[in-house]
């Protein structure tokens, strides 16, 4: 039976009180002198054992009164019939579990259970949060609209920009993640603010679930800087493309880096590796309120299939793609706590775009690339700059087909941080962004030719809101191989953001 340690030694001084009581009956002159001395002599060693138990039980309760150590001193009692010393069993490496003693007093033995100590399942680990983006876009001069034929003002990173929108849900976010164990971690991400075709004929319709993140990460050492994630993930190919865009200064990615991986994401296994060092200094920007590209390695190697986000895998190809970033703290050169982190990514694919006609298109082209980041961190002025050269799939309006072309592109981004003010913390921002090449997202594998100049500003006048206002100028050939030339004008935007 279990009992606890004051009751066990309740029971020990009632047998030894017996005992001594019965000891004392055979030491009178009175006794059966047919009662051996042998028998006299097992009683009074017995006697001596109890007493030393009942001591070695109380010096072990006022030495640690908690849980596990009247355990180990009554296991230790119990072990050797002289008293041993007391071993802390948590200390000695043993698991704090139960842990059953057996007990010798007078005939029948007293079992002693240790309470188990229960860990948190791993559906109490899990916590649920997310975000919203609600946008106002304006064409507040220039080709808002074009005869058939001409390109429109038009951006592939957000489809609501056009001569009809006003409000729109960019994204509606949540996730869900935890540690299942010390070893294995969840994150789930869905988006409701998908939009999808052809549901009355030809009509658009808004704010469809869609999955965008489906992974977790294995981690086979116990400091958690080797990690293997299996499952839907983002694609180490682009410090901005890596980066959520609930910290991204700009409302949208660029298009260079983008057309890498328009989606950001695809289905695959990855490898990251982040040494202590590296670890140190994001967490220390992490404290400081500085937007960081997210919960990736210094180093990655990442295999998927390579046909974008939740697209089915047509071919026997697998993308390949390896990362590295680095962080380098100024300290020692005079800028207190300044941080230049320098990178770049390697890719190398076979993709077959969607044709215009129906279906994917028979024939893969290469889709390589090389890519190169820098990011000096704004403490309080920064400056972030990426560029990536290569080889794609773009329409040639020549033949009428789909061609292996070469593409080029990049952005640099000046940006300063305030940490306070009467609005609450601001960055001011303005950004170039330049691409030539094509965007294998849209059907036919249309050419981009972008130019664009944005100047914006972010507050957080508290912390689940964000709003930011971006004027921009830009220069577009609209994503569609049936338009030709570049559309100018110039672009208003308004964005709130909510986190919870």
């Amino acid at each position: 039976m279990n009992i606890t340690a004051s009751r066990v030694a309740f029971l020990i001084r009632v047998t030894l009180l017996a005992s001594t009581a019965g000891s004392a009956v055979l030491a009178q002159p009175t006794a059966d002198p047919a009662t051996p001395a042998s028998t006299i002599a097992e009683l009074q060693r017995q006697i001596d054992e109890l007493k030393a138990m009942v001591a070695e039980l109380k010096a072990a309760q006022q030495a640690a009164p908690r849980a596990d150590r009247p355990a180990a001193a009554l296991a230790q009692a119990a072990a050797a019939p002289e008293p041993a010393p007391q071993v802390d069993a948590t200390k000695a490496g043993a698991e704090p579990a139960a842990a059953p003693v057996a007990v010798a007093a007078a005939s029948q033995p007293i079992v002693l259970t240790q309470p188990r100590r229960r860990s948190k399942p791993w559906y109490e680990k899990l916590t649920l949060r997310g975000y919203t983006q609600m946008r106002l876009n304006e064409i507040i001069s220039g080709d808002a609209t074009a005869p058939a034929g001409i390109s429109r003002l038009r951006s592939v990173g957000d489809s609501a920009l056009s001569d009809r929108g006003n409000f729109s849900f960019r994204r509606v976010r949540l996730i869900l993640q935890g540690d299942l164990n010390d070893h294995v971690s969840l994150y789930l991400q869905p988006d409701f603010a998908t939009a999808v075709s052809n549901q009355s004929v030809g009509e658009r319709r808004e704010s469809f679930g869609q999955l965008r993140d489906a992974y977790v990460d294995v981690f086979p050492t116990a400091d958690h800087s080797l990690r293997l994630r299996l499952g839907q993930s983002k694609v180490p190919f682009g410090w901005e493309n890596l980066q959520s865009s609930s910290s991204r200064l700009a409302l949208d990615r660029t298009d260079a880096i983008n057309s890498a991986v328009p989606g950001e994401r695809d289905l695959g296994i990855v490898l990251y590796y982040t040494p202590a060092r590296v670890q140190q200094i994001w967490n220390r920007l992490a404290l400081d309120g500085q937007k960081l590209f997210g919960n990736y390695g210094a180093f990655g190697l990442a295999l998927y299939n390579g046909q974008g986000t939740n697209r089915t895998e047509t071919n026997n190809n697998l993308m390949t793609v390896v990362m590295a970033t680095w962080p380098f703290a100024l300290d020692g050169l005079g800028l207190d706590g300044q941080v230049l982190e320098v990178g770049g990514a390697l890719m190398r694919n076979r993709f077959q775009p969607e044709l215009r006609s129906g279906g994917i298109s028979p024939a893969s082209f290469a889709d390589n690339r090389v890519g190169l980041h820098a990011i000096l961190y704004p403490q309080p002025f920064g400056v972030q700059a990426e560029w990536n050269w290569g080889t794609g799939p773009e329409f040639d309006p020549l033949t009428q087909s789909i061609r292996e072309r070469p593409l080029s592109g990049g952005y640099i981004q000046a940006m300063a941080r305030v940490k306070r003010s009467p609005l609450g913390p601001f960055m001011p921002f303005a950004r170039w962004q330049h691409y030539r090449g094509g965007w294998k997202a849209a059907l036919n594998a249309p050419r981009l030719e972008t130019d664009e100049l944005e100047l914006g500003i972010e507050f957080q006048p508290m912390p689940p809101l964000e709003l930011t206002f971006t004027y921009g100028h830009a220069s577009r050939r609209e994503a569609d191989e049936r338009r030709s030339g570049r559309a100018e004008g110039d672009v208003v935007r308004v964005q709130a953001q909510w986190n919870y």
